[in-house]
């Protein structure tokens, strides 16, 4: 098992395979057989933060998902599967670098800015939706999280003249998935409500903001679908969406309405 106490270490590690998997992947320039180092790399990585994360939930007794540090950790261990997947999917190194970034940043965020990391889960925390409910959004966060990039990438590229459907194609597909399972999330979260207080829904502070995101990505989807000509507000929707997603995360906990929340990280 391993504690908090270990956590630098496995960042460290974890992060430094990353950033050299991501120098060895645009070393190899555009042969495949020599991105195989990075391929390994990337997944020694991704094998010491897995280790650390079933460390943790077996030490903690409760699955690490509580605090706001605990949301970051799975942040960084989703974001650089997204990354790779596009890179293997699309060949767009610089999605991969990116995710590598932010993973990197937000492990970082977690040795300097620790939260309290041993909290015992509430009772309304007990419950078999409370794992999937957190899953389901962190998975949809980073994939949202890169989207965002690939829009503020396509009005840089609109901007110049040279945006490519690519971006576009890149956009819409990760908005579709990420959509997908924010509403998996919302859907978790009404039937947690429901055992846990009684109710679906109880317009609390999170839920409200929740549901503002939803609706900010559904007017993407609607805008692409109904108006594919519209290509600068779609793309300023989709950027602007994950400034509203982040105040869903995190911005919520310094609502004064929101003090007195049962879904903040307090």
């Amino acid at each position: 098992m391993l504690t908090w106490s270990a956590f630098p270490f496995m960042a460290a590690a974890a992060g430094g395979l990353w950033t050299v998997s991501v120098a060895a992947m645009y070393a190899a320039g555009w042969k495949p057989r020599a991105e195989v180092p990075a391929h390994l790399l990337f997944w020694a990585g991704m094998a010491v933060l897995t280790i650390f994360i079933l460390g943790l939930w077996g030490s903690l007794d409760r699955p690490p998902m509580r605090t706001l540090g605990e949301t970051r950790l799975w942040y960084a261990f989703f974001i650089p599967l997204i990354g790779y997947l596009t890179w293997r999917r699309w060949d767009l190194k610089w999605v991969q670098a990116y995710s590598i970034l932010m993973a990197v940043v937000f492990l970082a965020v977690n040795v300097f800015n620790p939260e309290i990391h041993d909290r015992a889960l509430m009772p309304a925390l007990q419950s078999p939706w409370f794992v999937p409910h957190v899953i389901v959004y962190m998975f949809a966060y980073a994939l949202l999280g890169v989207s965002a990039i690939v829009a503020v990438k396509g009005l840089w590229d609109d901007r110049r003249g040279i945006l490519k459907k690519q971006i576009l194609h890149l956009a819409d597909n990760m908005v579709y998935i990420g959509f997908a399972f924010l509403t998996l999330g919302l859907v978790f979260g009404a039937l947690w409500g429901k055992e846990a207080w009684g109710h679906y829904w109880n317009w609390d502070p999170k839920e409200v903001w929740a549901l503002l995101t939803w609706v900010v990505y559904l007017a993407y989807i609607h805008i692409r679908a109904h108006r594919p000509g519209l290509v600068r507000p779609a793309l300023w929707t989709l950027a602007l969406a994950f400034v509203v997603l982040l105040v869903c995360w995190f911005g919520v906990n310094y609502l004064p309405s929101a003090q007195d929340s049962v879904h903040t990280y307090s």
